[in-house]
């Protein structure tokens, strides 16, 4: 411990009392570990909201800011601080637990056997990793959101305070900003290491910090004040990656990745869908519970992690042109610089792709993935973040993509390309036709459809697919003669540059050596595009189908409907969607959102016209018969109909339905809303009571063939009616059962009939007509009316197959 006070001096007592105060401090700010204590809820705070608070809590916890002295004068004293290892991600906590310590740095000689009646295992931590594990760790235990204020996360103060900690450690231009002075011409110490307290067992297969050795070497007089404190912009960036995105292990994701682990996965989900009708699941299935994760990011949660790796970008682009070249840096580049060349493929890029693989397998089919959608295609766009951003002008046509980014493709491979399988498999189970779902195919899409973008992946893919032995001509591989003849090793330089061998690191250190991979412009995923190309041609005749059968209701709606007393279509074409919602402007939004997704994916795979004019035929898009509907594809049986495998892919995509009526007794159908409900029950009473009276009487004035049984058959309605159109498969065939003519007097307690009644009795009103003499005109109206309908009916018969 450094101090320069006296031990009895007032300094030293009050260094001392705010080392006490210090962890209960920072636990009021952001909250206690458990979610119970929500602290300064810097999550929702918001300075149009709330602009003092919002105000003071900036300036307070600012990098520069009274919080961060307090931390960096309690850095001087080397305090330390314990950190409960149950708080920690789940795969971190379980290797701590059993004795292997992680691969990250962060925790090596940091693990702490519990004190004298404590519990479980802790961190040693100094005073700035404390800090910065409970900001952090905050964005995930709380999560306490006052329901009646809308939380918009990019005007918050914690997202605010991501952003100003990654500018001010992880600076774009110049150096670290070094911390406040301690003592006269001194500087605060980077920490020591340290003995771990805990033995362990397995150290796994983790890398010593390339910064921190380099760090040890350099003079201690008249350093680079980066050299010196380039600790902090590491230990900030490993905690952010550790406590954001650290959540699911490569080792179980890549033993997932066999067949037989994925069979015995699904056969254990299937235990639990039936565990109610069969015994409890096997214990060699429950063992795989563990990979059911049970950690669920947030909207939130993916907007920050998307914020730092934007800045990341940015932040490792900021390179100095002379530093870029691998073979000029050993021994020239400051700490900074080779912070800024190893931030990206060293921290982040393992764990943000099981994190990716994690959302796009278990996140929901909704519009709420558009944010890891956004988040995937930030970090696949280095570019973006690029000084220069030549490249990003409004010229409408987009420019190629430079051959210098060639490498960051290629070493990232199956960031663009298993992602993008992901994202194929996803789209196809959503319905295209909502416009939030469109869009995000765009999105895709657009990104892919970059020019030269496709080219550097397919050329990846062809260096991982190289075969493994040596290729003498390449040119981009650096030979050296070797020393022993026969040591295939001894031919690789010390900083190998084959590209070859880079994309099969990359894809072997994720997918494992027994993963199979899958190639993004092979048949199978070919397949699958054309399949969505079909989709997409599908959903945009479905949103051109409802927009005129939109404008067709529109246009039919009548006065009465307008009043409200319109009755409801029972038997409606096509399902409620956020398009009738949205309007007319959102399904042509839809529609070109489709067109151009269509045109960037036959730009990425080159499908022709000819190709998807083929497989539009193949699916039935063609337009509806005569301007009509057609119905599914389907079978008859016994049974009725039968759907085939072509007619539930038309069913589900929204491009065909059955129409869906009332098959039962018309009295006994639910009341509905255009009616009142008393009188329908009233009516109903009314009619039962006749029908039971006179029967035997309506049967034989029916039963005539003269002009009066025409009559009362067109009046008296039968029970069941003899099915005039197809039933929907899920319904059961059953014969018509009838039971005679009746009387129904229901239409009376229709609000359409009773407003048409008053609205003739006030007409009648006015040219001095009476209500009986109004009464005795519309039957003498209404009984004309039957007569020539009757007649024109008997006309019409003889000719009625």
């Amino acid at each position: 411990m450094t101090s320069s006070s006296d031990p009895g001096s007032l300094g030293w007592r009050l260094l001392q009392e705010l080392h006490y105060i210090f962890p209960w401090l920072v636990e009021n700010i952001f909250g206690s570990l458990d979610g119970i204590l929500v602290g300064w809820n810097l999550r929702c705070l918001q300075g149009r909201v709330n602009p003092i608070e919002y105000s003071i809590a900036m300036e307070f916890l600012d990098p520069s800011g009274p919080m961060m002295k307090l931390v960096y004068k309690l850095q001087a004293e080397d305090y330390k601080y314990d950190f409960p290892v149950a708080y920690l991600p789940e795969p971190v906590r379980a290797c701590i637990e059993e004795r292997v310590l992680p691969e990250c740095p962060l925790y090596h000689n940091k693990v702490q056997l519990p004190a004298a009646g404590a519990q479980g295992l802790h961190l040693a931590l100094n005073p700035f990793e404390y800090y910065m594990f409970f900001f952090a760790l905050s964005l995930i235990t709380q999560r306490n959101f006052p329901l009646s204020v809308h939380v918009r996360t990019s005007d918050c103060a914690y997202f605010l305070l991501v952003d100003r900690y990654l500018t001010w450690f992880l600076p774009t231009e110049g150096n670290v900003v070094p911390p406040p002075s301690t003592t006269l011409g001194g500087t605060i110490p980077s920490p020591t290491p340290r003995t771990p307290a805990v033995p362990f067992t397995s150290y796994g297969l983790h890398h010593t910090s390339l910064l921190k050795r380099h760090i040890s070497h350099q003079p201690s007089v008249n350093a680079d004040p980066a050299s010196q404190e380039i600790w902090r912009s590491e230990t900030l960036l490993q905690v952010f990656v550790e406590m954001w995105l650290h959540h699911y292990s490569l080792e179980m994701y890549q033993k997932m990745q066999s067949p037989h682990a994925k069979l015995e996965v699904l056969h254990y989900r299937l235990s639990l869908s039936s565990s109610l009708h069969s015994s409890p699941a096997q214990p060699s299935y429950q063992a795989l519970h563990a990979y059911q994760e049970s950690f669920k990011p947030t909207e939130e949660h993916v907007l920050v992690v998307r914020l730092l790796l934007k800045h990341l970008h940015a932040f490792s682009n900021s390179l100095k042109p002379e530093q870029v070249s691998p073979s000029t840096h050993s021994h020239t580049a400051s700490p900074l610089e080779e912070f800024k060349r190893v931030v990206i493929p060293r921290f982040v890029q393992q764990k943000l792709y099981i994190f990716l693989q994690h959302c796009f397998g278990h996140w929901p089919l909704d519009a709420s993935f558009r944010a890891v959608l956004e988040m995937w295609l930030s970090y696949l766009q280095p570019w973006r973040y690029a000084p220069e951003k030549q490249f990003l002008t409004a010229d409408p046509q987009p420019r190629s993509i430079p051959e210098k980014w060639a490498p960051f493709v290629q070493e990232n491979l199956l960031m663009y390309t298993k992602l993008f399988i992901g994202f194929l498999n996803r789209a196809l189970r959503t319905d295209l036709v909502s416009p939030k779902n469109a869009l995000m195919v765009f999105r895709v899409a657009k990104v892919f459809a970059q020019p030269n973008l496709a080219e550097m992946i397919q050329k990846g893919e062809q260096l991982f697919l190289e075969p493994e032995l040596v290729i003498p001509h390449r040119q981009h591989r650096v030979f050296m003669t070797p020393t022993f003849p026969g040591n295939l090793l001894s031919s690789w330089p010390p900083a190998v540059t084959d590209a070859s061998f880079k994309v099969k690191s990359h894809v072997y250190s994720l997918e494992g050596q027994d993963g199979q991979y899958k190639q993004m412009f092979g048949p199978e995923v070919r397949t699958l595009v054309l399949r969505l190309a079909q989709m997409i041609a599908q959903a945009k005749q479905t949103a051109n189908s409802l927009s005129d059968y939109s404008s067709e209701t529109s246009a039919n709606r009548s006065f009465l409907s307008w009043l409200g007393f319109c009755p409801i279509d029972m038997n409606g074409t096509y399902c409620t969607n956020d398009l009738d919602e949205l309007g007319q402007d959102s399904i042509k939004k839809t529609d070109e959102y489709l067109e151009k997704a269509l045109e960037y994916l036959c730009q990425i795979f080159r499908l022709n016209e000819a190709q998807l004019a083929q497989l539009m035929m193949t699916v039935g898009t063609a337009p509806a018969e005569n301007g009509k509907r057609q119905l599914p594809d389907s079978i008859v049986s016994d049974e009725g109909l039968v759907l085939t495998p072509l007619g539930r892919y038309q069913i589900i995509n929204g491009l065909r339905k059955f129409d869906i009526a009332y098959q039962g007794d018309v009295e006994l159908q639910p009341i509905r809303s255009y009616e009142i409900a008393p009188l329908v029950r009233l009516f109903f009473q009314a009619s039962s009571a006749i029908n039971r009276r006179f029967a035997g009487h309506m049967e034989a004035l029916c039963s005539r063939e003269d002009f009066l049984g025409a009559f009362c058959r067109f009046h008296l309605t039968e029970s069941f009616q003899a099915e005039k159109s197809r039933l929907s498969p899920v319904a059961p065939h059953r014969a018509g059962r009838t039971r005679g003519p009746r009387l129904s007097l229901r239409f009376l307690a229709s609000y359409r009939t009773l407003f048409t009644l008053l609205m003739a009795f006030l007409v009648a009103a006015v040219f001095g007509i009476g209500p009986v003499l109004c009464t005795l005109l519309i039957s003498v109206l209404y009984l004309l009316y039957a007569v020539v309908m009757t007649a024109v009916t008997q006309k019409l018969k003889p000719h009625q197959h």
